[in-house]
């Protein structure tokens, strides 16, 4: 046989071969299910009930939920993506829950420090919101936290403020969850002159995002000695008929543990007990002063606890039992408060400061230990918000609320431990992804739903008219 023959007979065979291989090849793409998103190749730390860490590992999301969460052969295995992160050296969890901030206050952020609570509020916060807060402030303020929270990992946060249905508005725009309660305060204030004002003013925002898919409005009642009984009471029953939670500060202070002693002749806590008013839609924020007694109380109630350590520590109020709200089985929950008392909204460093704190005051330093801190900024903060099935880890049906966290320079170098890093190491300026109910808002640190520069230009503007207002009041 000839050479050219020879030739001319293996040519059919190779195409021949080719077109199988083409056709292996398109017949398991066929196969693939088509999903939005592929996150993989990083570390997976799920908070599942099993606690798995995958690594690595990899996250399917079609829409706004997570389909299935594997290693990257499986994921890679199952499922063709439309878009495709590469988070290799970096970890990847549930986004981080904040269960107490007053979001639009980072435009007071640094305006009055090294205060007590009573002072701080009295004489420099409560002056200044009365000459400065309006649907504008609310709405530059939000956008400005916004930023901030996509930015360091966080995908859903409480909010308690005024002006709440622009709050919402623009949380919404920004492509965040949140749990939001329009607050409700037993003297005049600027959206509502009345707790009768704000109990409707409530009630319609409730209205306006009622079946909403990221925005949960609630009535968010200031506190047991800012809000007389009747209102707590309607608040109480307004809860009720909408079925959502309802956000409160308790027992922050002892000031505020003696005022309702010498008022009602018990703790705060068992007086919001006496009315009825705990139970388990009941988030509480702070619960720095609770006895043995007032613990036994939340239990029972199956209220939950919004830990806010740094605002804690920087004003000097106190530091919350959190070991032995673990210990009762209490849900805690972690907040960072408001960027005016802490002075940030970095849940990374809340959850630092949770670990350390509560080592240094029990002088365990077994308590608090990295892994209960995560459950507290991830799965516990969703339980405490009522959140717990849709959101706070990384399984197949829940929604895709995640971050990729950098964990490759010399600081995170080397990483023995995931869970250990993110509490111990991490900053909230490691996150490099922000991705909300199946939502890219952040790839690689650059911003998808805020305009960066618009919203800090605007807020800029603003704080120069809040520094003349301030000024104008001493």
């Amino acid at each position: 046989m000839t050479a050219n023959l020879r030739s001319s007979l293996r040519l059919p065979c190779l195409c021949v071969v080719m077109a199988m291989a083409l056709l292996t090849v398109s017949c398991s793409q066929a196969s693939r299910q088509q999903v939005s998103l592929v996150v993989t190749g990083g570390d997976v730390v799920t908070m599942d009930a099993s606690r798995r860490v995958l690594s690595p590992g990899a996250v399917a999301v079609n829409g706004r939920d997570i389909v299935a969460v594997g290693t990257p052969e499986e994921i890679a295995r199952q499922f063709a993506a439309s878009e495709t992160i590469e988070a290799a050296g970096h970890v990847v969890l549930p986004g981080l829950v904040n269960t107490h901030t007053h979001a639009p206050m980072v435009m007071y952020r640094g305006l009055a420090d090294d205060l007590a609570l009573m002072d701080w509020l009295q004489k420099f916060i409560f002056p200044a919101e009365a000459k400065t807060v309006s649907p504008e402030m609310v709405r530059v303020g939000t956008r400005l936290a916004a930023l901030e929270m996509i930015q360091s990992g966080t995908t859903t946060f409480a909010d308690m403020y005024y002006f709440e249905e622009e709050i919402a508005r623009a949380t919404k725009a920004a492509g965040l969850r949140g749990v939001l309660g329009e607050t409700i305060i037993g003297f005049p204030v600027a959206d509502a002159k009345t707790p009768a004002d704000a109990l409707k003013r409530t009630e319609a925002f409730m209205r306006e995002f009622a079946g909403d898919d990221l925005i949960t409005a609630v009535p968010a009642p200031h506190s047991p000695y800012t809000v007389d009984e009747p209102t707590l009471r309607a608040i109480r029953e307004l809860a009720d008929r909408y079925k959502v939670p309802i956000l409160i500060h308790l027992a922050e202070t002892e000031d505020e543990v003696n005022i309702i002693r010498e008022k009602h002749g018990m703790s705060p806590t068992a007086w919001l007990d006496s009315l009825g008013f705990l139970r388990p839609d009941v988030v509480a924020a702070h619960c720095v002063w609770l006895t043995d007694d007032d613990i036994a109380i939340m239990k029972r109630a199956g209220a939950a606890v919004s830990h806010n350590p740094e605002s804690n520590m920087k004003l000097a109020s106190g530091v919350a039992p959190v070991p032995k709200y673990l210990a009762a089985g209490i849900t805690v929950g972690l907040g960072t408060d408001g960027a005016a008392s802490n002075n940030d909204l970095d849940m990374f460093g809340a959850m630092r400061q949770t670990a350390f704190l509560h080592k240094l005051a029990s002088r365990d330093p077994r308590a608090v230990p990295a892994t209960a801190v995560l459950e507290m900024a991830t799965i516990g903060g969703a339980r405490a918000l009522g959140l717990d099935k849709r959101v706070g880890s990384l399984e197949a049906g829940k929604r895709a609320d995640l971050i990729v966290v950098a964990m490759n320079g010399a600081r995170q170098t080397p990483m023995y431990n995931p869970v250990s890093h993110l509490v111990y190491v991490a900053r909230g300026d490691d996150v490099r992804t922000t991705v909300v109910n199946g939502k890219v808002l952040m790839r690689d640190r650059q911003m998808r739903t805020l305009d960066e520069r618009v919203v800090l230009a605007d807020a800029r503007a603003l704080a120069k008219k809040v520094r003349e207002a301030v000024a104008s009041t001493r």
